[in-house]
């Protein structure tokens, strides 16, 4: 089978398996990757580690002793050991990260740290401004947190604050939203961006930047596009609204909240910027810089935070360190199944054939893109979308592209927007916890995530002419 039927293959049996069969998504990507693995020729099986030898040769990262014995050995690999060991790759590179971030987030929640965060938006913006308030909300805390748990916290404050003011509740939930999802798709330590990255080879220091320059253009464009529909569209928020009352005497401050978000953007940059830079004398940043030990401080300063907050009670800091770890394994499992299928598609020799194609470079982008949203569409889930299509992009990433492989990442998340309906859980948690209809969800929140994702693909195609920085 050539590459591309390999390809089509592996993805119609993750769709199929995950939509009709309502498997769940590791079972669904582990057995595509099964597939695939035991349906490669031996052909190109030798091509791809041809190539890739080669390839690790020119960069300087492996010698030509070293590239005969990684030919030997993977020549030596029978097809479930290929999937083994792709899965192991997957686990190394991502398992400490979002075991890390899960702790952030529910340490953030627990210990009331969120909800700092948000009142501090508030405080900023003034309650005229409450929606540009959610937004920034929204956006700040899907980067350790994921957007359901985001979006559950924010909608009581949104419920009280409408009924409070009288303000514009659905502009409200569409601020949130626009926030939370953009995020959740583009600013790594969230498992879809950050598997994305590691895939492609993007160093996750560059994918958050990336993803805050390209997030800041796309939830503009969902402020926006907030603002006007909620001025056509009407939503009353629910008659009882939900009792929302901190006392700040017992929240954390400001500053001891926000750090647990800042702090892995701030280490991670760091670290980049060293890398590019590489001034002597200044290896702190480099070593604190890495990706596993920036979020491990950042996640005991979290813990430190909920300590403090809960006053050193040991059965909530047991408590909410194992559900942290139990919803994490979960993501794990599922980035590492990806992380296989991904391996073994690689394993295909795709590359190549992709870089025969005439014109591929300039297709790369939307190619990505459009793989990504039509997944979406079939199965709902943004991760998933972002780790099936991340072979895809990893094989343009080979290419003489002309900009830097990050763009490839973006247009990845970006391409995970469009279009949210009734096979997304997403969907539903926002429909039934803002008490929309299904077809208000579907006039409102459908479309302005549709257009932010294809207005994000715009604007990474402009930024990868304008500053390719390759």
């Amino acid at each position: 089978m050539t590459p591309f039927l390999l390809l089509a293959l592996g993805m119609a049996i993750v769709l199929s398996l995950v939509i009709w069969l309502k498997l769940h998504p590791f079972l669904a990507l582990t057995f595509a990757a099964v597939v695939v693995s035991f349906s490669t020729p031996q052909a190109s099986l030798d091509n791809y580690a041809e190539n890739h030898t080669r390839s690790q040769i020119e960069r300087g990262k492996m010698t030509e002793p070293k590239a005969t014995q990684f030919k030997k050995n993977f020549k030596k690999l029978s097809p479930m050991k290929r999937v083994v060991s792709e899965f192991g790759g997957g686990c190394a590179k991502v398992g400490l990260i979002i075991a890390f971030a899960a702790l952030i987030g529910k340490c953030m929640l627990e210990s009331g740290a969120a909800s700092r965060v948000v009142l501090l938006a508030l405080s900023l913006f003034g309650e005229k401004r409450a929606g540009l308030a959610f937004l920034c909300s929204g956006f700040v805390l899907a980067v350790p947190v994921f957007f359901d748990t985001v979006f559950y916290l924010l909608i009581p404050i949104a419920v009280a604050m409408a009924h409070r003011t009288g303000g514009n509740y659905l502009f409200y939930v569409l601020c949130i939203v626009a926030g939370g999802t953009m995020a959740h798709s583009l600013v790594p330590p969230t498992p879809g961006p950050l598997l994305v990255a590691e895939e492609i080879g993007v160093d996750i220091g560059a994918m958050m930047i990336g993803g805050l320059g390209i997030g800041l253009f796309t939830v503009t464009f969902g402020y926006l596009y907030a603002r006007r529909a909620s001025r056509k569209y009407k939503l009353s928020p629910p008659k009882v609204p939900d009792t929302v009352h901190f006392d700040t005497d017992k929240l954390p401050s400001a500053m001891m909240s926000l750090l647990p978000v800042l702090l892995p953007v701030i280490l991670v940059t760091g670290g980049t910027l060293h890398g590019i830079i590489n001034p002597d004398g200044w290896e702190i940043f480099k070593v604190l810089g890495e990706k596993n030990l920036a979020l491990g401080i950042s996640a005991m300063f979290a813990f430190l935070v909920l300590y403090k907050s809960c006053s050193g009670d040991k059965e909530k800091l047991r408590s909410s360190s194992s559900d942290a770890f139990s919803s994490g394994a979960v993501i794990v499992i599922i980035t590492a199944a990806g992380a296989a299928f991904g391996g073994v598609l690689k394993q295909t020799d795709i590359a190549t054939s992709i870089g025969s194609i005439e014109g591929s470079q300039a297709l790369a982008l939307p190619v990505c893109f459009l793989i990504t949203a039509l997944v979406r569409t079939a199965q709902g889930s943004a991760t998933v979308a972002m780790i099936t299509a991340a072979p895809v992009a990893a094989a343009f990433a080979t290419q003489n592209l002309g900009f830097h492989p990050v763009y490839l990442a973006l247009a990845v998340g970006c391409g995970s927007k469009p279009i949210p309906w009734m096979n997304d859980s997403g969907f539903w948690v926002v429909t039934k916890m803002s008490g929309m209809q299904e077809s208000q969800t579907l006039r409102t929140v459908t479309p302005m995530m549709s257009l932010m994702g294809l207005f994000g693909l715009i604007v990474t195609l402009i930024a990868s002419f304008i500053l390719p920085f390759k």
